[in-house]
């Protein structure tokens, strides 16, 4: 018999600050630009096409002696019904005797882990001075992209947020600092909020821009893009979606979290299909700019470009601290297996 903790969505909101995550998902790009990680395969299904599917994505991370999975389903029809439209474990086991560690939600890590990289992209690639942001995209992972840019933006003014859903807008622009406030103990009182109506014109005064939606045709084009613009792609995480302009990526200095999930099922792959790219058009991955075995940012006006697929290495780093800290605080639930 083995007891493991669990932890619901709730204590992993006790345990977990921004900015922690922020390092872990640091540490784990650099640990996987020294080659001490592994990514395995990953296995994704759709039950029905764009309405139901789920993914299995695992990995290996030898500095921290751990290995694991995490399994994600997305159905579009449990909002209807009063669901949760994502659902998922993160399971986490001892490298060196394969015993479980522990189980944990995968949805609010997923959230805070996904934010938190766009936040180490900015941190390292956007110009020091951004003042604007831009997020496109108003679904649930918009409130943990915001939050883990401010904790890297130390100049903003502006948020600015578009999304097509006009409602979903105004309902996240208008709860926005009291909802950083209540969930991440985060204060924005002297940024102004924006609710876009006018893509373009806000594309073309924005230093950051992060995209965070399901779209399947570009939503920003070349010509909007100014001098020292960085861009994090976010929602091209599955084959044929597709957020930017591909003539954007000839223009820019293009980096990835991985660069075969990327290829297969991320921003960059039509542009490679379609001949716009190749793979030598990739500067590298976030993590060889960290650790400075790729160069950034040279110059204030170049534009910087990630596409982030998503690893599950970051789930099962995060979840891994979360377990951590949950046994040193007595926090969750130890179950028998």
């Amino acid at each position: 018999m083995v007891k493991i903790k669990s932890l619901d969505s709730e204590s992993l909101k006790l345990l977990l600050s921004i900015n922690d995550i922020i390092q872990i998902v640091e540490n784990v790009y650099k640990s996987k630009a020294c080659n001490s990680t592994m990514t395995w395969p990953t296995i994704f299904y759709e039950f029905q096409k764009g309405k139901a599917d789920m993914d299995i994505k695992s990995g290996y991370i030898q500095n921290e002696n751990i290995f694991g999975h995490k399994t994600a389903s997305w159905f579009q029809e449990n909002e209807v019904n009063g669901l949760p439209t994502l659902n998922g474990l993160i399971t986490i086991y001892n490298a060196k005797n394969g015993i479980p560690i522990g189980i944990t939600g995968a949805e609010y890590i997923t959230g805070i882990r996904t934010g938190a990289s766009s936040a180490v992209t900015i941190k390292h690639l956007a110009n020091k001075t951004s003042e604007d942001l831009l997020i496109i995209g108003s679904g649930n992972q918009a409130l943990f992209q915001i939050a883990s840019a401010v904790t890297v933006l130390p100049n903003l003014k502006n948020i600015r947020v578009y999304s097509r859903n006009i409602e979903k807008t105004k309902l996240l622009t208008s709860n926005l600092k009291k909802n950083l406030k209540e969930n991440f103990n985060i204060f924005i009182d002297d940024i102004e909020i924006i609710n876009v109506i006018n893509l373009r014109e806000n594309v073309e005064s924005s230093d950051v821009i992060i995209t965070i939606t399901p779209s399947k045709e570009p939503l920003i084009k070349k010509e909007w893009i100014k001098k020292g613009t960085h861009i994090s792609c976010v929602g091209a995480d599955m084959p044929d979606k597709q957020e930017i302009d591909p003539q954007i990526l000839k223009i820019a200095k293009v980096y990835v979290d991985d660069l075969e999930h990327c290829i297969k099922s991320g921003e960059i792959e039509k542009a490679i299909k379609k001949g716009t790219i190749t793979a030598k058009n990739i500067y590298g991955t976030v993590g060889e700019v960290i650790i400075d075995n790729i160069r950034g940012r040279t110059s204030q006006d170049d534009i910087t470009v990630v596409d982030l697929t998503g690893m599950a290495l970051l789930d099962i780093g995060t979840a891994y601290h979360a377990l951590k800290l949950a046994n040193q605080n007595n926090i969750g639930t130890t179950i028998n297996i």
